[in-house]
């Protein structure tokens, strides 16, 4: 028979039970505790890195030299922060900065340096080269700069500060804190490392702020994040730092510009048989081109010219051309010292023929090049404005990338140099690869001319207007194909062409200008012809007056008729004054 054993479990004490939840709680509160409580980071982190360290903006931005207790920074530093038109020439081992009346050339290792091409004398060299990198000396070029610097105390670090910079002084709030809530933190969290550590009483300045942090910043330099808790904030800092700058006055313009170029390429014509031109307060005579790479100028002026001119009240803008060669161009614009002959030349021509103004026509350039040609008139304008002579430039209307009549304008930078620019509003259509069309149909000009202003303030803008057609000849040879050519009328002529052929001329709403069309069976070809009249011209002076434009240019003069003038003339009040 089996025995049958009973036994008894005996019950666990509530007791027991409780305190294991008390433990299991207080080990899962202690967990999140420790896992969520913010202990103070005891991790250090240098916050400035090598000698002589370039605080800027709040950041380090490289590092500078001390010798014979002159500071120099790198040239890189210069352009990556202050200044990016700032350049080395390698032909004169300079470094050439501009400002809007000063053109200022750095030799490295030399005990002069020029500004306008005086010569200035110093003690110790303005530019140096270390290790294969230029320094320029921070007292040099602080003439030039709305900037100031500060040598830093403990650090050896120099503070660079900028016109419009601000900040606010601070100090320490009067409380009981801990040294470690007393660090400069990297980022907004004492959790995160530490740069260094603030004195009582010690002057901070507060720079920024994120979430309940100060970014403040010690009296060597060294910034970090501290909570807004501990530190008063006092009153604001502006800094202040103005450059005087020589202003240019223009010569004077009645009403706004309605200039004419005067197409010169033998000889000047004979100012006595041209004709009045309503309107028209100046002329630019083509007298001047680049001749060779060394930056010699061709120069077809004429004195007479200009004494005529006078006697109109037309100022007298002497135009200068690259010659339209894009390799001329880059050989003598890619060297410091050829441009600034081309400039002497210029400023030279100016003083002999009595000129208001000098007209850049510089196209057919490399588009690489587009850079050398705003150089060019960065350092032409503060010489021209010294002389007193107005700075215009043609250029043309954005066309696509790797186009040499387009794509090398930066028309930005440009319009900031000179105080005109002139848009060669037409050729549109030029030849048998565009097609036969207008020179400048009108929603083209305006099309063009609203995405141009985007990038050139209209008190600067001056339109410009052809004075000629293109007579179009489409003719049908005896395999079927279609031969296109074309020939530029001048208005008289066209008028002649259509009399003679006995064709009205009807409106062509496409374009907004009028149009011809005649058939010749004896050729087996089609003459076509958009006509620039009083209608069209009229047409572009009202788009001129729309956008409140600085002017109209027009090319040329010796393609006009007289109706030409009365229809291209401006209200008085039209251009807006230049700011």
């Amino acid at each position: 028979m089996a025995r049958i054993e009973y036994h008894h479990t005996k019950n666990l004490s509530m007791k027991w039970i409780i305190g294991g939840l008390i433990c299991a709680f207080l080990l899962i509160f202690t967990s999140i505790f420790l896992f969520l409580y913010p202990f103070a980071s005891t991790d250090q982190k240098t916050y400035f890195q090598g000698e002589h360290p370039i605080l800027y903006h709040g950041k380090q931005r490289g590092n500078a030299l001390l010798e014979e207790n002159t500071w120099f920074v790198p040239l890189s530093f210069l352009k990556n922060n202050i200044d990016s038109t700032i350049m080395y020439d390698e032909k004169s081992n300079s470094v050439i900065l501009t400002t809007r009346d000063k053109v200022v050339q750095l030799p490295t290792d030399s005990l002069t340096y020029f500004v306008n091409q005086k010569e200035v004398r110093l003690q110790l060299s303005p530019a140096i080269t270390r290790e294969g990198e230029t320094f320029v000396a921070l007292d040099a070029i602080i003439p030039f700069y709305p900037i100031q610097y500060k040598k830093l105390s403990e650090t050896e670090a120099i503070w660079i500060q900028q016109d419009g910079e601000k900040y606010k002084n601070g100090r320490l709030a009067d409380k009981d804190i801990t040294k470690e809530k007393l660090r400069l933190r990297t980022e907004p969290s004492l959790r995160s490392p530490y740069v260094a550590e603030i004195a009582k009483n010690e002057s901070l300045t507060i720079e920024g702020e994120k979430d309940n942090f100060y970014l403040v910043r010690k009296a060597n330099g060294i910034s970090g994040y501290l909570k807004k808790d501990y530190i008063y904030s006092k009153e604001t800092v502006n800094i202040e730092i103005k450059r005087q700058s020589k202003p240019f006055s223009m010569p004077k313009i009645n009403g706004p510009v309605q200039l004419t170029w005067e197409a010169v390429y033998t000889k000047n014509p004979d100012a006595s048989k041209i004709p009045d031109m309503a309107g028209v307060n100046v002329v630019s005579p083509t007298w001047f081109s680049l001749a060779a790479g060394d930056g010699s100028i061709k120069n077809l002026a004429s004195l007479e010219y200009s004494k005529w001119a006078h006697t109109k009240g037309y100022q007298v803008w002497g135009l200068f051309s690259n010659s339209f060669d894009p390799e001329l161009t880059h050989d003598a614009m890619k060297d410091f010292e050829t441009r600034q002959a081309i400039i002497r030349q210029l400023l030279h021509f100016s003083q002999m023929y009595q000129l208001q103004g000098i007209n850049f026509d510089i196209e057919n350039v490399n588009q690489a090049d587009g850079p050398l040609v705003t150089q060019f008139m960065r350092e032409a304008a503060p010489y021209m404005h010294e002389a007193g002579l107005i700075v215009s430039m043609d250029i043309t209307f954005s066309a696509g990338n790797n186009n040499n009549w387009s794509s090398f304008y930066e028309r930005k930078k440009l319009a900031q140099i000179t105080d005109y620019l002139i848009v060669m509003a037409y050729d549109e259509h030029t030849g048998a690869a565009s097609g036969a069309g207008s020179v400048a149909s009108l929603p083209w000009v305006q099309r063009n001319l609203e995405n141009l202003l985007k990038e050139v303030p209209n008190e600067k803008l001056i339109l410009g207007v052809p004075l000629y057609a293109r007579l179009w000849k489409e003719q049908t040879n005896a395999d079927g194909t279609t031969e296109v050519t074309a020939q530029a009328l001048s208005m008289d002529k066209v008028k002649i062409w259509l009399a003679e052929k006995g064709l009205q001329p009807t409106y062509d709403e496409e374009s907004g200008q009028n149009y011809a069309e005649y058939a010749s069976a004896d050729e087996n070809a089609t003459y076509k012809i958009w006509i620039e009249d009083e209608l069209s011209l009229k047409k572009r002076a009202d788009l001129a007056t729309k956008y409140q434009l600085a002017g109209i240019g027009t090319w040329s003069r010796v393609f006009s008729d007289v109706t030409a003038w009365t229809a291209l003339s401006l209200p008085a009040d039209n251009a807006v004054t230049q700011k």
